[in-house]
């Protein structure tokens, strides 16, 4: 990629902003329409459950595939590819006419959604290579993942309450177009040095594990354990296929010597707990706010702005900490705020309560603002330039694996102690074990990010980097090891 001047590489992080905020708010304003489909399409706790999970299983099982095919042909020419599809699936969830057809519509959603947070990650990773301007642009990134949350709780209430729940994909529309236009003109294209070959094998391993554990936590209330053991052992194989097959590829979907380095292994760890206990915040509390308070989607959507502006506020204090100091102050910070949070509701019940909700509410938007910054840098930092959509995909999935873990498990946590009784008698004590679940993925936080941004850690991270280097040039040089 050529170099670009100062404006130009703020034009360009704009625009890969606009396709996060359209990713991003699908799912803060999809929460809030909970209720509303779940009235108009009839759809049980676990058919809600899948309108979510079926959108964020599919981001995750095609970002790794994305992110390298982005590298290979051009990661202008596949967010093109994206915005175009993400849009056309925004388009047809808006019209869908029963509850399959909509999971159906969301899974295409989902296929150009792929295609553009993993690349646009990749793209500034290569537009800020100064490592110090880079962390403070991926702060920015950060930032308008708390855009949507308060954005899209406010957007989302309004035109359910006005319009219909229907209305709520609309908004990706012009944004969508806004994006393709601006990319067309400003964004240049660049791609690996060295093209990656594709990896089905690999990738068809990705979506066994992903969809058959996903479909064995919720369909589990309401099917019983001998139901979902099939698939249970389906994602164990695929486990232990992808770690045997995968080691043995030259060019593998999932590089697992990444995981050699400790920051970068901490990182998805961490990125899977914290949108685990993200994915499980929102789903516990928008069924509360509605189904059990009885507020309406737009003064529901209000409440989400104790969680939403801190996000929003401390993303970029966290970039310029990360840039200035590392990432273990910001992970310390979000590992604390998100474990509280997650105790007061587990241990005091506070969602009965407006002034201990309005806390917990407050302390969850602190920890999530400070989390995102160092994943997604540490996750492209100390990786070589042509690696970057690769590593970047992986920490995108982790997210969106992460998101569909804690949707699934809390879930069906709270299916099974609902069960056939009414939301308003049983909800606080069914929700309750999911809250402890938030406490521990708060608690992975905390105690990761101390231990992965030590001294040894980042050795682990410099000797991989160099070890992938290494193994970069021997491959171009045509030597063989």
């Amino acid at each position: 990629m050529p170099e670009l001047s100062h404006r130009r590489r703020m034009l360009v992080l704009a625009i890969c902003c606009m396709s996060l905020l359209i990713v991003s708010l699908d799912v803060t304003i999809l929460n809030v329409a909970l209720p509303a489909m779940q009235t108009d399409l009839h759809a049980s706790t676990s058919g809600l459950q899948w309108t979510i999970d079926a959108y964020t299983l599919v981001l995750a099982s095609l970002l790794m595939l994305a992110g390298s095919t982005a590298d290979r042909i051009g990661r202008k020419r596949v967010f093109i590819v994206g915005l175009v599809v993400f849009s056309l699936g925004s388009l047809l969830c808006s019209l869908a006419p029963d509850l399959d057809a909509l999971i159906w519509f969301r899974m295409i959603q989902a296929v150009g959604g792929s295609m553009l947070n993993p690349v646009a990650m990749s793209i500034i990773t290569n537009t800020f290579t100064e490592p110090r301007e880079r962390a403070r642009a991926i702060g920015v990134w950060g930032a308008v993942v708390g855009i949507s949350m308060a954005a899209g709780p406010l957007i989302g209430g309004l035109l359910v309450d006005s319009v219909g729940w229907r209305s709520i994909f609309w908004i990706n529309l012009p944004v969508g177009v806004a994006a393709l236009l601006l990319t067309l003109k400003f964004i240049p294209e660049s791609r690996a040095p060295k093209a990656r070959r594709a990896d089905p094998v690999g990738q068809l391993l990705v979506i066994a594990l992903f969809g058959s554990l996903t479909y064995a936590i919720i369909e589990a209330p309401d099917s019983g354990f001998t139901a979902i053991l099939p698939f249970a052992i389906l994602a164990l194989v695929a486990l232990a296929g992808l770690l045997w097959y995968e080691p043995r590829r030259d060019e593998p979907l999932i590089d697992l010597r990444f995981f050699r380095s400790a920051p970068f292994s901490g990182a998805t760890v961490i990125a899977i707990s914290a949108f685990s206990a993200l994915g499980g915040f929102l789903f516990l509390s928008t069924l509360y706010l509605q189904n059990v308070v009885g507020l309406d989607a737009l003064h529901a959507g209000l409440w989400m702005l104790p969680m939403a502006v801190p996000t929003f506020l401390c993303a970029p204090v966290s970039g310029r900490l990360v840039g200035s100091r590392g990432p273990r102050i910001p992970l310390l910070i979000a590992g604390s705020a998100m474990t509280v949070s997650a105790l007061l509701f587990a241990g005091f019940e506070a969602e009965t309560s407006n002034v201990s909700r309005f806390i917990g509410y407050l302390l969850f938007g602190i920890g999530f603002g400070f989390v995102n910054a160092p994943i997604t840098n540490t996750a492209v930092s100390g990786m070589p330039r042509a690696q970057a959509g690769v590593a970047a995909a992986v920490a995108s999935t982790s997210r969106q694996l992460g998101q569909t873990l804690g949707v699934a498990v809390v879930g069906a946590v709270l299916a099974s102690g609902v069960g056939s009784s009414s939301y308003k008698d049983t909800f606080v004590s069914a929700a309750r074990p999911g809250w402890w679940i938030l406490v521990v993925c708060g608690l992975a936080v905390l105690v990761l990010g101390a231990v992965t941004s030590g001294a040894w850690a980042r050795r682990t991270a410099e000797r991989t980097a160099e070890k992938l280097s290494s193994v970069e040039v021997r491959e171009a040089a045509g030597i063989t090891a």
